[in-house]
């Protein structure tokens, strides 16, 4: 068990500590959660507020919090405390030596120092896995990838032909690297393609749709995160680029031919359409879907739920279904408001317009 002295947590986070006891800290937890081995976490007001109930001896609050008759350590920011902290007493999930007796690796596949390949796993022809990566149980590495160093694969991730990923990279249980893109064809103008051009739909029922193969793969950059069950399709005649130090959340799919730029944040259920540029530092909130072949700048945000149908430049901030600029959402918004004060105000002198009406038509009788 993992055990730190008040002096190593603060000298850790960077934080001032205030009365020094002789607790050994074992776990982090909740002020109302916690024991006299514990570090009690309290980030918000609600848990500060809790702390007169806490049975623990120490507790890391944000800085300026004063508190009598218990040892605190203050820092500055909470939350990069707490990352900290718990980067501390967090451990790896466990992994085997070297290569496990179940696993199939390829004659022709080659493994760099110190790798561990779990149960099941299958590395194919001409796979290059790089020093000190680690691949766990019932995992799939395919033809010629190449994975660099000290990587970290959970069980079941599917890793494609040729997809290559960088080095320092994390994929939780079931990612999908490198399937086929979702692109297809027919010999005369399809449903979509009709409503866009003419603003109809003709009858169709007799088309054929052709399947267009994806010779195209991806590219994880360094530093990459991508969570639980999320998809990333190949290109179709070039690569699909995740950039360096960008992190996906679980269930996300992003389409063949997409360009994710540096340092992205990407929440759950979020879907991107083929052929989309991503800037740097962008960040889509959870179940936003953008639309194919469009352009989002740098240091953009997307809102929870936006529906992006077209291409926004630097810097903004998208809001909404068909999604618009922050302030013109705001303006929508306003209207509306506007819109129903006019509908009460017209309701309170309908009467009096009826009756005016009922008067007209009686005179021109």
């Amino acid at each position: 068990m993992k055990s730190f002295t008040l002096e190593q947590i603060a000298q850790i986070t960077g934080g001032m500590l205030s009365m020094v006891s002789d607790a050994t800290i074992t776990r982090l937890a909740p002020p109302l959660l916690a024991d006299e081995n514990t570090l009690a976490l309290a980030l918000s007001e609600e848990e500060i507020a809790n702390i007169s109930q806490t049975k623990a001896k120490a507790v890391l609050v944000p800085l300026g919090v004063n508190l009598d008759n218990i040892s605190t350590i203050e820092v500055e920011r909470p939350r990069l405390a707490m990352m900290k902290l718990i980067t501390m007493f967090y451990e790896e999930p466990e992994t085997n030596k070297d290569v496990h007796p179940t696993a199939v690796v390829h004659p022709e596949a080659k493994l760099g120092l110190n790798v561990s390949i779990g149960p099941n796993v299958v590395i194919a022809r001409g796979a290059v896995i790089g020093d000190n990566t680690k691949v766990l149980a019932n995992s799939y590495i395919g033809n010629g990838a190449i994975i660099g160093n000290n990587c970290f694969f959970h069980p079941g991730v599917n890793i494609g032909d040729r997809v290559k990923v960088g080095n320092n990279v994390i994929l939780h249980h079931g990612v999908s690297l490198g399937a086929d893109g979702f692109s297809f064809v027919t010999e005369s103008p399809n449903n979509i393609e009709q409503a866009r051009q003419d603003g109809a739909i003709k009858d169709n029922s007799q088309q054929v749709i052709f399947k267009i193969p994806s010779i195209g793969s991806v590219l994880i950059g360094d530093n990459v995160e991508i969570g639980a069950n999320t998809a990333i399709d190949r290109g179709t005649i070039e690569d699909t680029v995740i950039g360096e130090n960008t992190k996906i959340d679980d269930l996300v799919m992003i389409g063949h031919n997409c360009k994710i730029g540096k340092g992205c944040m990407i929440v759950s259920q979020v879907g991107i359409a083929g052929s989309c540029v991503i800037g740097d530092r962008v960040v889509i909130a959870g179940q936003a879907g953008l639309a194919d072949h469009i352009t989002i700048g740098d240091d953009t945000i997307i809102t929870a739920k936006a529906g992006v149908t077209k291409s926004f430049p630097e810097k903004s901030i998208i809001i909404g279904i068909p999604a618009v600029p922050r302030k013109e959402f705001i303006k929508q918004l306003k209207t509306l408001k506007d819109a129903g004060n006019y509908i009460h105000k017209f309701k309170k002198y309908e009467p009096i317009l009826s009756s005016f009406l009922e008067e007209q038509q009686m005179e021109s009788v």
